[in-house]
């Protein structure tokens, strides 16, 4: 098959600590073709469904970026980091020993549906063109305007000690470390993100994702002729 006329989507199951950027470049080496890229970063530390596309179908890639998501995972409460999750030390700031599970609910009910959120200094937003991670490590305070995104669905679904376990349903834009910061703001204890997984973009489901590595094996063993 000519290069030209292909076209794939792969849905991965990301690693801890790879970058979106680690897959892309897995898959582009197995296929032996320049044109591939993913549909939505994941952070370092999050795991779950990162769509990657090949080919023809790269052309796909902000229709995908642009459907809803959903994640699983864990805050803390009680605590902060500066970047909102584990890339930055843990700073404690206040005993979260009086949060009742009805606070947590009330607190998520105030960041669910259309809402304007501040990302976090930490991520990869384009200011004055360049992006504010860069900024934030160089110790240059960038000034990051609040932006409009959806929360359709926030449900708690465990509370236990100072740990939230939550999934989330939201539009594109969304960060899950600003919703940790301003649910750790509502309840005046602070929080931070701790373990986060995506489950699903638009109705592409994690369980039918497959393991970078075995995805990589399975490329390399097809017909060279028959991308």
């Amino acid at each position: 098959m000519q290069q030209e006329a292909y076209g794939e989507v792969f849905l991965i199951d990301k690693p801890l600590e790879w970058t979106s950027f680690d897959v892309v470049k897995k898959v582009r080496n197995a296929l032996r073709i320049k044109k591939v890229g993913h549909a939505g970063t994941l952070d370092p530390l999050a795991t779950g469904l990162l769509i990657v596309c090949a080919g023809k179908m790269t052309k796909q890639i902000e229709t995908f970026m642009g459907q809803e998501k959903e994640y699983t995972g864990t805050f803390v409460i009680g605590a902060t980091t500066e970047s909102f999750d584990l890339e930055k030390p843990v700073i404690q700031v206040s005993d979260p020993t009086h949060i009742t599970l009805e606070m947590v609910e009330k607190a998520a009910h105030q960041l669910t549906g259309n809402i304007f959120q501040i990302p976090p200094m930490h991520s990869a937003i384009k200011v004055d063109g360049r992006r504010v991670y860069e900024s934030a490590r160089a110790g240059k305070e960038v000034k990051m305007d609040p932006r409009p995104v959806e929360v359709r669905e926030f449900e708690i679904t465990r509370f236990e000690g100072n740990e939230v376990d939550f999934r989330i349903s939201c539009s594109k834009g969304t960060y899950i470390r600003s919703l940790a910061r301003d649910l750790g703001e509502i309840l005046g204890v602070g929080a931070y993100l701790k373990t986060l997984c995506r489950t699903r973009i638009g109705g592409h489901h994690l369980r039918d994702a497959k393991k970078v590595l075995d995805l990589v094996e399975e490329i390399k063993a097809r017909p060279h002729e028959n991308l």
